[in-house]
């Protein structure tokens, strides 16, 4: 979708702050983005629930989730200041997509649906710039910052307040028209907007199919994940070797997982996007474990710029393909891949393709 740069000369700016809410959302759905929403700059019992589940350490290597001391939970503490956070959503399916036969044909890699295309980053800071240019111009005199995963923000918990779903038991937000594949993005500011109204009701009921669906276990209950056995976790957020006892769990899932959402009811409503950036690239929606694990790393470079695949490495890369390998049937193809990167310079890729190996009987 072009986005347009200035502000359209149609469109007439309103000063009253009473206004401001539907205007932003037809402002932000202008600009590109599925929804938006405002709320106060509090997370209420989120900030709880994200301190026990620190303290249970089931953020894993993850101490970025730690640090920060407060300003995670407190956007005031983040942008001194702030009274109100403006939540947004951006539908990133493409379509047409078929994951679960790329997850049943176990010689092809499966990559999150995320991950196909071009970095969301980008993307959307530009756009929620321009948003929040929009509103200054509309009412002046207020501070405005957008953050797009690049700052500590509870950004689930900000949209449910923002009345942009329910958080599932997944732990991922839901909508009830749209499912959950989707970016969450903010503009933290100080201006007084009306607030709308929370996403208060759960629509999960008695279904438990995103808990059930786990290849590893990874949910220690409703709402509680264990990151150190989420198969997102273990191929992009470890470093160093993959405990041996899930490798044969995660099947072909290189880079990320989406088992929970895939499964979700919910996400039959789901909105395919039309957004070029999201479009898989590099037939990565559909490319074979051995043809990706033959890659270079200059190759690996070039087919991952401007990719949020880029962020787990090369090294880390072929010891993720290299547990899919071992999962994968006992055909040529995969076992002379194998073979290719037994000598490989990097311990840990070495230690990764010996296992797979194993697997194969050799």
């Amino acid at each position: 979708m072009a986005v347009t740069p200035e502000h359209p000369a149609s469109e007439t700016l309103h000063t009253e702050l009473a206004d401001l809410p539907a205007q932003i959302r037809r402002w932000a759905r202008e600009l590109g983005f599925s929804d938006a929403g405002i709320t106060q700059a509090e997370t209420g019992p989120h900030a709880e629930r994200l301190q026990r589940w620190l303290a249970a350490g089931y953020h894993g290597q993850m101490a970025y989730m730690a640090d920060h001391g407060d300003k995670r939970y407190t956007p005031d503490s983040l942008v001194p200041g702030t009274t109100r956070v403006i939540s947004v959503r951006l539908d990133y399916l493409p379509a047409p997509d078929n994951p679960k036969q790329v997850l049943t044909d176990r010689e092809r890699a499966y990559v999150t649906r995320y991950a196909l295309g071009r970095d969301y980053h980008k993307l959307m800071r530009k756009r929620l710039a321009t948003l929040a240019k929009w509103i200054d111009e509309a009412v002046n005199g207020y501070d405005y910052r957008a953050f797009v995963d690049s700052a500590p923000v509870l950004e689930r918990g900000l949209a449910q307040r923002a009345g942009l779903g329910w958080i599932g038991k997944n732990n991922m937000l839901i909508h009830p028209k749209a499912g959950s594949f989707f970016f969450l993005g903010e503009i933290f500011t100080n201006a007084p907007l009306p607030l709308d109204a929370p996403f208060d009701s759960q629509h999960c009921g008695s279904c438990a199919a995103c808990l059930d669906v786990c290849p590893t276990d990874a949910f220690v209950g409703p709402h509680l994940l264990d990151a150190r056995r989420c198969i997102s976790y273990l191929t992009i957020e470890l470093k160093g070797p993959i405990p041996e006892e899930l490798r044969s769990q995660m099947g072909n899932r290189v880079f990320g997982c989406d088992d929970c959402q895939l499964v979700c009811p919910w996400n039959k409503f789901n909105k395919p996007t039309d957004e070029e950036d999201f479009k898989p690239r590099h037939g990565l929606d559909n490319s074979s474990l051995a043809g990706l694990f033959l890659w270079t790393e200059q190759e690996f470079l070039k087919r991952t710029e401007g990719s949020a695949i880029r962020r787990t490495g090369y090294e880390n890369w072929l010891r993720n393909l290299a547990v899919g390998l071992g999962n994968a049937p006992s055909t040529i193809p995969v076992v002379e891949a194998l073979k290719a990167r037994a000598d490989h310079p990097s311990e840990l890729v070495r230690e990764h393709v010996a296992w797979a190996l194993k697997q194969h009987g050799l």
